[in-house]
């Protein structure tokens, strides 16, 4: 089996991408994370991946000005330096230009703590208990244009609880994330993702619930 040479844009401490890079040290897992790449120097999760063996780069969008597609031009650089075939985003805090969303169609993927196309944007949960819904949760999808936006890959969905605040509501889902973004790659990665206008089919029969529905 030939594996997906992936790499994982961050921002911060990680945490999807250790769900991804925990997936991806099984042997039959199709993607294998040959990069973790951040827009910021102090990101926690360089210093995990690094402990790790995995390579890591940094392209800091404080030196180009404001100049995003510049700034983005580097990172395609970068990823096309380490051969890469495709980019997860997990808690990657930019906001792509057409030029790398272009660039990278149907092979770039992200996770947004929400059921899209409900709640795009920031503040997800505090919206969500202000909205009062009763079901939470997290999506991947195919990165296009627009922000939060792009075929749907796997969504995993939680309870709203009378009592949760948002930090509660906001860990509940974070395990999902951690559930449903792995198998998303996977699905991704091993080719049975498929893109068929607004909508992503994965081939799926089994049950009354699909590949790409996770329930908690």
């Amino acid at each position: 089996m030939t594996r997906k040479k992936t790499a994982v844009l961050i921002s911060g401490r990680g945490s999807n991408m250790s769900a991804l890079i925990s997936a991806a040290m099984a042997p039959d897992y199709p993607a294998e994370i040959a990069l973790v790449l951040s827009n910021r120097p102090d990101a926690k999760g360089l210093e995990h991946a690094k402990e790790l063996g995995i390579a890591t780069g940094v392209v800091d969008h404080k030196d180009f000005s404001g100049d995003r597609e510049a700034f983005e031009k580097d990172v395609d650089a970068v990823l096309k330096q380490h051969k890469i075939e495709l980019v997860a985003l997990a808690g990657f805090m930019r906001i792509l230009t057409p030029f790398l969303v272009n660039a990278w169609s149907n092979r770039m993927i992200n996770i947004h703590p929400a059921l899209l196309p409900s709640f795009k944007g920031l503040a997800t949960h505090e919206r969500a208990l202000e909205e009062g819904v009763k079901l939470h949760g997290a999506t991947v999808h195919y990165v296009s244009a627009e922000m939060d936006d792009g075929p749907i890959i796997a969504q995993g969905a939680v309870p709203v609880l009378d009592d949760d605040t948002p930090d509660v509501l906001a860990a509940r889902v974070l395990e999902i994330e951690h559930r449903i973004y792995p198998r998303a790659l996977e699905l991704v990665a091993s080719g049975k993702a498929k893109v068929a206008g607004a909508r992503v089919t994965t081939g799926s029969v089994e049950g009354s619930l699909s590949d790409n529905l996770v329930w908690p």
